[in-house]
């Protein structure tokens, strides 16, 4: 992992994937690109696990659809609900598309992806984000969420420890500036 990755905002991670499918001035749309990432801001895998993904992957249990992987860079299995409207979403694009079941879902090497994302940043000149900031939104996002429940956001990242947990998402720092600005007393 890239230590200079940085988490997207809601609003970079919006005007990412607007302009990826859109395109602009020098580069095509490219819906497949936007949707794989789409993909890994509300799962929280890895850009890998995620272009390693089937629709079958994802079975009805009970009232609910789950996905279980094994993470290709750790080895770990994780078995997690797939909300109902990301499922429809999935399934809709894959009839669209016309992929079938058992064919891979996203069709691209990660570098092709890594490619296409440093266009649309470079173009928007948003610097320090690569596909890892799609998962670290993720999680910031469901700390946020939470009420800032760490141990959460640990367990669904399968991270060794809250400690890594909190470096991943930045909110040591975050909580140290919050913390000095909240402590101030100026008398004046």
């Amino acid at each position: 992992m890239n230590k200079q990755t940085v988490a997207l905002t809601t609003e970079q991670y919006k005007e990412i994937i607007s302009t990826m499918k859109q395109g602009f001035s020098g580069s095509r749309p490219n819906s497949t690109v936007a949707t794989a990432l789409m993909l890994e801001a509300n799962l929280g895998l890895r850009i890998s696990d995620i272009l390693a993904l089937h629709l079958s992957d994802i079975v009805k249990d009970g009232e609910r659809y789950r996905l279980a992987v094994t993470e290709r860079k750790t080895g770990k299995a994780r078995v997690f609900t797939v909300p109902i409207a990301l499922y429809q979403f999935i399934r809709c694009y894959c009839m669209d598309q016309n992929i079938s079941q058992d064919q891979r879902i996203f069709p691209l090497t990660e570098r092709s992806v890594q490619r296409k994302l440093k266009t649309v940043c470079d173009y928007l000149g948003y610097p320090g984000i690569s596909t890892h900031s799609f998962r670290k939104y993720y999680a910031t996002e469901i700390y946020k969420n939470s009420h800032y429940n760490i141990a959460l956001v640990q367990q669904l990242l399968q991270h060794s420890s809250a400690a890594v947990t909190q470096r991943y998402i930045g909110i040591q720092q975050r909580e140290v500036e919050e913390a000095i600005e909240g402590h101030l007393k100026l008398e004046i």
